[in-house]
């Protein structure tokens, strides 16, 4: 893809709305890149299978995987003043929650703006000036004055989803993407672009990027596409949190600019050794920066589809600041490097390689 593609493509997927369970307009978007390169089946758990149109059917497989959700929230209950009690989706923390701007979907599938309500300053008493209230003592506000507003005219209730409201921009001087839902949308779009490049190519296995819903409330996306792949290898494209704002120098291990991280341990995954050895090996020759990472904290996909079946798996990391919040930073040079080493990694790739991974 030329570079102003892939760039509005980043700013679509950012601007989509899709939260865990809820991931359908996402997955038609990715659908409809997806399909210019891959054969596109869906299951009843939204997760996408994108397999490369050059595919033979009897040939190890390679699976590339990102996710489609992002965190988002859930209406619980809709209060007697006709504000919403919600419940967050993922991973977060409450300090980033007040007075966001939200759009919740309603029960006719309109989108409804809101934002999550905050007492003005001017009657907070001091202890709640220095203190942010536990998430489930939250609201959003739609404007309306009354449960029953809420119901019968926004048409507000219990499981309507809540999404971030916030646009992606691109500026071109910095190299920077600014917006929402980072995690993983870049990683969904680097799948887009790694298929782009091998677009009539033979390779040496069978590619098939399976785009996972429900990772942040679970991984459960991802233990439903590693039974169907059954893959003998993967690659996990996640874009996954930069630590260079506030940790020391000879500490920090993911930052922008940096390239891709290359992850070496989380909370929920160690990757196979020697695949990992591989493509720090391969990237070193080709000349794509990467840091390597041990993290103490998050999890991902790979967890879910290197303990299915033991396939040696990887995760190639592309750096977002300020991950899991309403406002990130992420860089085009980071996601391009990213695309380039999974995709070097699938044109390198032989049995005798992969018999390698397995041989200790």
């Amino acid at each position: 893809m030329e570079k102003a593609q892939e760039i509005e493509m980043l700013k679509e997927f950012s601007d989509a709305n899709a939260t865990s369970g809820f991931e359908e307009e996402f997955v038609k978007l990715f659908t409809s890149y997806a399909e210019k390169t891959a054969n596109i089946e869906t299951d009843g758990m939204l997760n996408v299978y994108a397999s490369k149109k050059e595919n033979k059917g009897n040939r190890p497989v390679i699976q590339l995987d990102a996710h489609s959700d992002a965190v988002g929230f859930i209406t619980q209950a809709v209060r007697p003043n006709g504000l919403i009690k919600f419940v967050p989706l993922g991973g977060w923390v409450k300090y980033n929650i007040p007075a966001l701007k939200v759009k919740v979907r309603n029960r006719d599938g309109e989108y409804i703006p809101g934002v999550v309500a905050t007492k003005p300053p001017h009657f907070m008493t001091a202890a709640e000036r220095n203190n942010v209230p536990d998430v489930a003592d939250m609201s959003i506000d739609v404007g309306s004055s009354s449960r029953e507003e809420t119901i019968k005219d926004y048409k507000i209730d219990t499981g309507c989803p809540i999404f971030v409201d916030v646009k992606c921009e691109y500026h071109e001087k910095s190299g920077l993407f600014f917006g929402k839902d980072f995690d993983d949308r870049f990683g969904a779009g680097a799948m887009i672009d790694v298929l782009d490049n091998l677009k009539g190519e033979e390779t040496n296995f069978d590619v098939v990027a399976a785009l996972s819903s429900q990772e942040e409330v679970g991984l459960r996306g991802a233990y439903v596409t590693a039974r169907k792949v059954k893959p003998d290898l993967c690659i996990v494209l996640e874009s996954c949190p930069a630590d260079d704002t506030f940790t020391p120098d000879w500490l920090s291990q993911t930052g922008l600019k940096r390239g891709p991280m290359l992850r070496d341990m989380d909370t929920t995954f160690l990757p196979n050794p020697k695949f990992q050895q591989y493509a720090c090996d391969l990237a070193d020759k080709i000349n794509i920066p990467y840091t390597r990472s041990v993290r103490t904290g998050g999890g991902q996909d790979g967890a879910a589809i290197y303990y299915e079946n033991g396939a040696p798996t990887i995760v190639i990391g592309i750096p977002v600041r300020y991950e899991h919040s309403p406002y990130c930073f992420s860089s085009y040079k980071d996601f391009k490097a990213s695309v380039d080493l999974a995709t070097a990694v699938i044109r390198d790739i032989t049995q005798e390689k992969l018999d390698s991974f397995k041989k200790f």
